[in-house]
């Protein structure tokens, strides 16, 4: 009788482990955004976009301050003029770098979440030649928490990367973006921000 129920103790433990083998991915998958385009470029041009100021303000932002280095400046200022803290991505660093095959950077939330501003996640990416003059780009960004300004600032990069990509891919097909419209229309918000009530 004590053999049957040591066999039927091991069968529960192992069934249980088993269950906790298939189930435990579900709750260890982390909530990322994952992006992805094929940009008319060489692999040389892809990397510059995304590690040179030019390359930045080719298709990202108006202004940048780029150091392509471990622990360089990666400051995307989408309002460059802005005050300090709310240019944009003002205070992100580059945390890796493998010459044309991948970098990362930190990142945060846009100024109209402060809670999760405060906070930083990571952003990969990927650059994988296609042929000589077509490069596969792969964006992956995680470090989210959960719920309240995390959930709102996740779906507003779900949207702002797609965006972001399909600038990268406009600007191999038909040239830097041109900031001139975007820039003016800042400049009209800040005024009306700080005009007397």
């Amino acid at each position: 009788m004590a053999a049957w129920h040591t066999i039927r103790m091991a069968w529960q433990a192992g069934a249980l482990v088993a269950l906790a083998a298939v189930f435990a991915p579900l709750h260890a998958a982390e909530r990322s955004i994952d992006k992805q385009v094929e940009v008319k470029a060489t692999l040389d041009e892809a990397w510059a976009a995304w590690t040179t100021r030019e390359g930045i303000t080719s298709f990202f932002a108006p202004d940048a301050q780029i150091e392509p280095w471990v622990g360089g400046a990666f400051h995307i200022h989408i309002d460059p003029g802005a005050e300090r803290g709310m240019k944009g991505a003002d205070d992100m660093r580059f945390m890796a770098l493998q010459p044309k095959k991948m970098l990362s950077f930190d990142w945060n939330a846009p100024p109209s979440l402060p809670q999760a501003r405060q906070q930083r996640t990571f952003v990969v990416v990927r650059f994988e030649p296609v042929d000589a003059t077509h490069t596969r780009v792969s964006l992956h960004h995680t470090g989210w928490g959960d719920g309240g300004e995390w959930d709102k600032a996740y779906a507003y990069f779900d949207r702002a990367w797609g965006n972001v990509l399909a600038n990268l891919q406009k600007r191999f097909e038909s040239g830097p973006v041109d900031w001139t419209t975007w820039l003016q229309q800042l400049k009209q918000r800040r005024e009306a921000a700080s005009a007397p009530k």
